[in-house]
């Protein structure tokens, strides 16, 4: 693919900001009750369950709507759809925000800001083929990635303190306060694409969205490389929500089971910065995605039969690493191997593939009451992995990696309006 034609602008990095402002906000909404779980079922008047209810809704609503939300970025375009989603995670954050009290108002709230969620999350693969050159998108996918992980881990850590400062009302406030910014940034800032393409002439046209949608389900690799971002989606969801009662057994704490969970988070984020860099660079997406899982059975197998902080620590990072991490590379390599097929329809299929992994924290809690032990599921984890592994060995390497290396891009001389 040459894009020695190919022109970029400075105004895609202002686009980039904004979006990952948007991604930032909507994963702290998501996550922001978790750690304060027992001090909301307090202040709600309500059960714990009720508030991992507010959790548990963003997954049950995307998988219904990610098929239209990608049809609506697709059709309407990256702006328009983008922005409406922006309209009603400020919206809504905002009424969490100053409604804080009745917890009925919380959750249809709630379900508002759930069902923005995909028009953001559906849309990384299209922002970056609309705005940066082939030759970056899978570092732009990854860096977007790691906005939604620094929204899980701002989330997390900020809350408490939120709330032992200001108060629950006031941290919701906050927080609503911070979606009405974010989108308001957005929408104010956002354009739909360069003065001039960011592919070589002829790459930028895709078939229509329900077209593409036939063809991808036609493709034996998507299913291939859909198994195994449900199964890397599964594993992530899983081990961080019954990591506390995985280790417990092996003798280690509440604190130090946190610690295993931010330490899977950070391997995540690093690998959502490397691997898709990497990928870039040595112009290889298939490599990637099969050694990331292949490397990801060790770590599941220490879990399931090791001991010790320190074993742990690495088991739960390399976990974030390989499975997590090569994700950006996984949802780019899918756009790739799926083109025609519109950015947004692949980004949408495989993202709902992943939110529906929420049925390994189901299967996980189930096999623990059960057996009384986590070991039997963390098997089953492993032996998914290799599973995952064998099926990626037999899929094609990118067709758009196997052309000769572009020409250096000539910039532009002026920024995008």
């Amino acid at each position: 693919m040459d894009e020695s034609n190919v022109r970029v602008y400075g105004y895609r990095w202002v686009m980039l900001l904004a979006f990952m402002f948007i991604n930032v906000t909507i994963q702290i909404l998501w996550i922001c009750y978790a750690p304060v779980t027992h001090e909301a079922a307090q202040y709600f008047h309500v059960s714990d369950l009720n508030i991992g209810l507010l959790a548990m809704i963003f997954m049950i609503i995307y998988i219904p709507l990610a098929i239209p939300a990608a049809w609506a970025i697709d059709t309407w375009g990256f702006k328009k759809a983008v922005s409406f989603g922006a309209i009603l995670l400020g919206l809504f954050g905002l009424l969490r925000g100053i409604f804080t009290a009745n917890f009925t108002l919380t959750l249809l709230f709630t379900i508002g800001l759930a069902i923005a969620q995909p028009f953001l999350l559906n849309a990384f693969t299209k922002f970056a083929a609309l705005w940066f050159p082939f030759k970056q998108r899978a570092t732009i996918i990854g860096i977007v990635f790691l906005a939604t992980f620094l929204g899980i881990a701002i989330g997390e850590a900020l809350t408490p303190f939120l709330v032992n400062q200001f108060g629950f009302a006031s941290m919701q406030l906050i927080y609503g306060l911070v979606a009405a910014i974010s989108a308001a940034i957005f929408v104010i800032l956002a354009r739909e694409q360069p003065p001039t393409p960011a592919s070589p002439p002829g790459m930028e046209e895709r078939a229509l969205v329900l077209d593409g949608l036939k063809q991808i389900l036609r493709q034996r690799d998507f299913y291939f490389l859909g198994f195994a971002l449900f199964v890397g989606n599964g594993i992530f969801n899983g081990l961080t929500t019954w990591v506390e009662g995985i280790v417990e057994p092996k003798g280690l704490t509440a604190p130090e089971a946190g610690d295993l969970g931010g330490v899977m988070l950070l391997g995540g984020i690093i690998g959502a910065v490397l691997m898709p860099a990497l990928s870039d660079r040595l112009r290889k997406r298939k490599r990637f995605v099969v050694f990331g899982f292949i490397l990801a059975v060790p770590g599941m197998l220490a879990i399931a039969f090791g001991s010790g902080y320190g074993l742990m620590l690495a088991a739960f990072f390399s976990l974030g690493l390989f499975t997590t991490g090569v994700a950006p590379v996984a949802y780019q390599y899918g756009a790739e191997i799926t083109y025609p097929a519109p950015e947004g329809t692949s980004n949408g299929l495989f993202a709902m593939v992943g939110q529906i992994a929420v049925v390994f924290i189901f299967g996980m809690g189930w096999s623990n009451e059960t057996f009384h032990t986590f070991v039997p599921s963390l098997l089953a984890l492993a032996g998914l992995i290799v599973i995952g592994s064998l099926l990626l060995t037999l899929l094609k390497e990118s067709p758009m990696m196997a052309t000769k290396r572009e020409a250096p891009i000539e910039p532009a001389t002026k920024p995008a309006v």
